[in-house]
């Protein structure tokens, strides 16, 4: 099997997702990427690292603009192989994010002499811990190959531009009590009575909602889990509450962390994890091009992506992709024909 990087894309969005490729298995479509690259593209500089199949021109432009996308896909859930009707294109990984690595690729090929330099970024192990990531990976292994005045990764996003990302961060709060046989509730104390106050302080919550580059960031702060209990007769002597707070970009880890701390001053509280957010940059000349090649529509992103990872190396992030995200990792994963295209086309008018 081999891919041609010169057909439509939606021809290679339904090549690419007929190649298996769940995290830890993309070497098949890496090499497939690989060699597509050398044979097809002659103009670029290619790369292979573990998985991850990198590539970029050398024209000595003013500029540099890194394209992103993963190569991997969540587990096979009886979407696989692809299948299309008129409309769309079905099929797991059809959204996340195999249509954004076919027209990456698509570029990679039909584009020669871009204004900006490009750099190409074809990684693995997106969906699973973060510490298998390939961009980390390639962050302390090949640095220089991340380096940009403007990121896009394409992840799907309604073919809009999303620019940066909310952070992440996740804790938790823990309660001691004393053991008693319930019969004789009195001489014990409660953990998980004492979860109320912090209840009722997230029950009463009021997030911030944040304008920055005129993009409206919702931030949140939930309670996503709670643990606690012995036995149906035992007054529980320990319980913990986790919270999961998504922070908008104009605040920092620690900003982040002092803004909980005050939230629930007086409860003995940790961070579990923790992933900084990214400004959107629209400032920046290369993101203002591109926002201009779409039609100057940009949106907020209010989930964390990999866009996450670019803006902690200094430079502007988007996410800008085919496919709607909510249909990510679902067993209907389908993405619209027209919307491959139109991604595609934006791209091409901004680096052309």
């Amino acid at each position: 099997m081999s891919l041609d990087l010169h057909a439509d894309p939606v021809d290679l969005t339904a090549a690419l997702v007929d190649v298996f490729s769940v995290s830890g298995s993309e070497a098949e479509l890496a090499t497939l990427v690989q060699e597509a690259l050398e044979k097809q593209a002659p103009h670029l500089e290619v790369v292979r690292n573990g998985d991850a199949v990198l590539a970029r021109t050398n024209l000595g432009r003013a500029s540099r603009v890194v394209l992103a996308g993963h190569l991997d896909t969540v587990p096979e859930n009886g979407n696989f192989p692809s299948r299309r009707d008129a409309e769309f294109l079905h099929g797991l990984g059809s959204v996340d994010m195999k249509g954004g690595d076919a027209v990456f690729l698509h570029l990679a090929a039909t584009l020669p002499e871009p204004k900006h330099d490009v750099t190409f970024v074809f990684y693995d192990n997106e969906e699973v811990e973060a510490v298998k990531n390939g961009l980390g990976r390639i962050e302390r292994e090949l640095p220089e190959w991340l380096a940009g005045d403007l990121a896009i990764v394409g992840e799907p996003s309604n073919g809009v531009i999303e620019a940066g990302c909310q952070g992440t961060m996740r804790v938790e709060l823990r309660f001691s009590g004393k053991r008693a046989h319930t019969a004789r509730a009195w001489m014990g104390e409660n953990a998980i009575h004492a979860l109320a106050e912090p209840l009722r302080r997230l029950a009463e919550y009021e997030p911030r909602i944040v304008d920055i580059d005129g993009l409206t960031y919702r931030e949140g702060l939930q309670a996503t889990a709670v643990s606690g209990g012995v036995a149906g007769n035992v007054v529980p002597d320990a319980a913990v509450l986790t919270v999961n707070h998504r922070f908008a970009p104009d605040r920092d880890p620690a900003a982040a962390e002092r803004h909980l701390r005050e939230v629930f001053d007086g409860f003995e509280l940790s961070v579990v994890d923790l992933s900084p957010a990214a400004l959107p940059g629209l400032s920046a000349p290369a993101a203002a091009e591109l926002v201009a090649a779409a039609g100057g529509r940009a949106a907020a992103k209010l989930g964390w992506t990999d866009v996450a990872r670019f803006a902690a190396l200094g430079m502007p992030a988007v996410n800008f992709g085919p496919g709607d995200p909510t249909l990510a990792h679902t067993q209907q994963e389908n993405v619209r024909i027209a919307e491959i295209r139109q991604v595609a086309d934006v791209l091409r008018k901004f680096l052309a």
